[in-house]
């Protein structure tokens, strides 16, 4: 198997961070100073037409949007059959590998991270972009509590007027099956109402622990998005104030008519009231080693 090498360009790779299904992230130096991140596509994709779509797609939108809460794109690049993108340093910490690590820390922070999450997205609607693939592990998190946005890969231009909702559907179904929502399920034209379903599972996973459904196989899953009961997060935390867990059951309703219109809305839910019935607290040892 090819190796990738230790410069790309201008470029030269000084830190491994992960590897997805298709890519790796580095930490990389331009300059001798200054940091990037790069997303490199794995040896065994080098010359894939088809990743090198996706990542010029990422691209696309990516540095279509200019928001405090998502990613900054800079550039496509190819380097012989090797395509990356370069994106600004943050955390490599994403929302999925907090809530394993410290929960708690989670929670204290939620309505922080929560209003951040929807703010992002808006942004991506009032640009006329889907994200399409909304979940934990798709924002970043600092020790601050600052969330990032990021992976475009499987964006898409919202549905719009009678012909987009007519023609607009998917040929390929992609997405993440514990998030997705009923219309992406079936492969129907999405609009950002889409999004809110997702990040309304996201909500559920971050209060409640595990997110709304779960299932024996992924067909199952799948099956029980499009027509088992909303279940509700006050089962999984009864702190949860009730007009957040109604909020919550309105942003995963079934029918994207049936939920919130837009982010701006939920975001409008989300300041109206507090998320707890008591102010959750870090355990004393976590309390005093963030003190640290």
């Amino acid at each position: 198997m090819s190796q990738l090498p230790d410069i790309l360009g201008p470029y030269r790779l000084t830190k491994y961070i992960r590897s997805g299904s298709s890519s790796q992230i580095w930490e990389a130096i331009r300059d001798q100073k200054d940091r990037f991140i790069l997303k490199v596509l794995r040896p065994d994709h080098w010359g894939n037409k088809d990743e090198i779509a996706l990542l010029k797609h990422e691209f696309e939108v990516g540095s279509s949007l200019k928001h405090p809460s998502i990613i900054r794109i800079h550039e496509f690049n190819m380097e012989g059959k090797i395509a990356y993108l370069v994106l600004d340093v943050f955390s490599p910490l994403n929302v999925k590998q907090a809530l394993r690590e410290n929960h708690a820390q989670v929670l204290v922070n939620f309505a922080k991270i929560a209003e951040q999450m929807a703010m992002s997205l808006g942004h991506m609607h009032e640009k006329k972009w889907v994200h399409c693939d909304v979940k934990p592990d798709n924002f970043l998190l600092n020790d601050d509590g600052v969330v990032k946005l990021i992976d475009f890969t499987i964006s898409q231009k919202a549905a719009t007027g009678m012909l987009g909702r007519m023609f607009g559907g998917q040929k390929v179904i992609r997405g993440t099956r514990s998030y997705m929502s009923p219309e992406q399920i079936r492969g129907k034209p999405l609009d950002g109402r889409a999004d809110i379903y997702s990040l309304g599972c996201v909500f559920f996973e971050l209060l409640g622990g595990k997110p709304p459904y779960t299932g024996d196989s992924p067909n199952d899953l799948l099956q029980k998005h499009l027509t088992a009961g909303i279940p509700s997060v006050v089962v999984q935390n009864d702190n949860v104030m009730p007009e957040l867990a109604a909020l919550i059951r309105r942003m995963i309703a079934k029918k994207a008519e049936d939920r919130p219109s837009s982010m701006a809305e939920v975001m409008k839910e989300l300041r109206a009231s507090k998320p707890f019935k008591v102010a959750p607290k870090l355990p004393a040892k976590a309390e005093a080693e963030s003190e640290e």
